[in-house]
């Protein structure tokens, strides 16, 4: 048999066993080692003695999102809210008046003064439309052109959770936060993003699969090789109504460069004639092939740790009175994974707060106890702060968490300061779960974080915060875990794990080419991608 090619002279790791050579057929691995080495090949590869491992598989990220995000002025380097607005001013000299200018990243843990304010925008950039998205993804902060086209008014508070003052027209779930005055600061948090929809939404699709080709590109160059995009179609993060079509557009135009499985806008869903609950033509979870395919019901319960909107069982860390919110009402939260799961939907839900996710963890055992479902694998994403006695009825269920290990070094000092030492050692317990018999997988939330899964794999052995802390050092992985958590973990999540996740034969041959063992721990701060190979073909190579 002749095969179309051969790559050898590595030092591989298969996610099963080591191999020094693998060989490629019709775009699958078809042989290992010595078997790969004796056949007949169109092409061969020497490796050089470089690291070999499957593709990294990012478990949850918003690939359009960072995508379209690389225009928006940079704020993540910002340390003080000075910064911020100095940025925005140069951004502001450049384009005419009456344009929007749209900054990304900022964190108010980082900046000297906290949040950006309406007001210090308005000196920025008087003449523009100004919309600042914090990192998290969960609030944004506008200025007074945007609020008088929003007509919010000057006064009042919203209410989160049923109280008194709740503004009229201001969603379930979300706020707009005053001053001492009354008067909105221009911070918009969680559901009350919804209120910009009418001057952002729907993204035009060309700008949508623009956004993917360049998320591509970084992707490959990092040794990404397949993405689970956690929410398309409707919600906090979907982009536009036809945002599948964007996904397609992109993979017809050779722009779609990684393997997408796309989780579906929990708002997008309702009923149907014989399905009961879905999306039109009864598509649900599963549908597609190799290259795309539509994965999860994405829903929020609750909102950000960093933010503090999380929905918490006590008060955050010298925050007397705020124990965070829900996105949706408990029952309807339920109501909606009952009917999702009846219908046959795999079901991602966004929980962080250890209240949230007390609140999903019994959402699913009562789902399942009513309509039993082998192998369904639903999910909670994030599982940011999770009780001990709730870690074996994750378990149990058999259910996946979706954590990102890369939040403790990039946001950990933040979310520490959230918490206070008391809960600091619940938090995104990947040790843990792993110990308890979860599946786990790893995933960036890129663009919240640097999603490069290197820097993922270092910050799942090392829980190292910027500071320097280590956050639960009970809950470090060893590189061999990280790794495994990185490729089969996230392939299993996503029901793919037949496909990729290890490089065995009969699988897609998607592997990355490192400069160093990333299963040695004292190598992984220095590994390097040196190229990426999907379906066998080398498609991105280190200059």
């Amino acid at each position: 048999m002749q095969v179309d090619a051969v790559y050898e002279n590595a030092r591989g790791w298969t996610g099963e066993s080591r191999t020094d050579a693998l060989a490629v057929l019709h775009s699958r691995v078809v042989a290992l080692g010595d078997d790969a080495r004796e056949l007949s090949a169109r092409s061969r590869v020497d490796l050089g003695g470089a690291s070999v491992v499957p593709g990294f598989h990012d478990a949850h990220n918003h690939m359009a999102w960072f995508g379209m995000g690389l225009d928006d002025v940079p704020l993540g380097p910002c340390r003080s809210v000075g910064e911020v607005y100095d940025a925005i001013a140069a951004r502001a000299r450049e384009l005419p008046p009456g344009a929007w200018i749209v900054g990304s990243g900022y964190d108010q843990n980082k900046l000297d003064g906290g949040h950006p304010t309406r007001h210090g925008l308005d000196r920025a950039a008087p003449e523009h439309l100004v919309r600042l998205k914090h990192t998290s993804g969960h609030m944004t902060v506008v200025n007074s052109r945007v609020l008088d086209q929003l007509d919010l008014g000057q006064t009042g508070r919203s209410s989160v959770e049923g109280g008194g003052g709740r503004r009229a027209g201001v969603p379930v779930g979300g706020d707009v936060v005053t001053d001492e005055h009354g008067s909105p600061t221009g911070l918009l948090r969680e559901q009350a993003q919804l209120l910009l929809r009418p001057l952002t939404y729907p993204t035009p699709l060309e700008t949508v699969v623009r956004g993917l080709g360049r998320a591509s590109r970084r992707y490959l160059s990092e040794g990404i090789t397949s993405v689970q995009e956690a929410g398309v179609g409707g919600g906090l993060v979907g982009e536009t109504p036809a945002e599948v079509a964007a996904y397609q557009l992109a993979r017809e135009r050779g722009l779609l460069g990684v393997r997408a499985t796309v989780m579906v806008a929990s708002s997008v869903l309702h009923d149907l004639e014989d399905v009961g609950f879905g999306i039109d033509l009864g598509i649900r979870s599963g549908l597609g092939d190799e290259w795309l395919r539509i994965g999860p019901m994405k829903l929020f319960a609750d909102g950000s740790l960093i933010g503090r909107t999380a929905a918490m069982h006590d008060d955050f860390a010298n925050d007397p009175g705020n124990r965070g919110y829900f996105q949706v009402p408990e029952d309807e939260l339920a109501e909606t994974i009952l009917r999702a799961h009846r219908a046959g939907w795999q079901i991602a839900t966004h929980a962080i707060g250890d209240r949230a996710v007390t609140t999903v963890l019994d959402a699913y055992e009562a789902a399942l106890a009513a309509h039993p479902r082998a192998d369904h694998r639903h999910r909670i994403e994030h599982c940011g702060v999770l009780r001990p006695q709730e870690v074996a009825k994750l378990a149990g269920l058999g259910l996946i968490p979706s954590p990102q290990g890369r939040f403790v070094n990039e946001i950990g000092d933040g979310m520490r300061a959230a918490l206070g030492p008391e809960r600091e050692g619940w938090c995104y317990r990947l040790r843990s779960m792993l110990d308890a018999g979860c599946v786990l997988p790893a995933s960036s939330d890129r663009p919240v974080v640097d999603g490069a899964p290197l820097l993922g794999l270092n910050d799942m052995v090392r829980r190292e915060t910027a500071a320097g802390y280590v956050l639960g050092p009970q809950e470090r992985l060893t590189p061999e875990q990280a790794l495994r958590a990185y490729t089969h973990g996230s392939a299993y999540a996503a029901f793919r794990e037949h496909e990729v996740g290890t490089l065995t034969p009969g699988k897609l041959a998607d592997f990355v080419v490192l400069s160093a063992d990333p299963t040695v721990a004292e190598s992984l701060p220095e590994a390097r991608v040196l190229a990426t190979a999907v379906a066998g073909e080398i498609v991105y190579e280190e200059d």
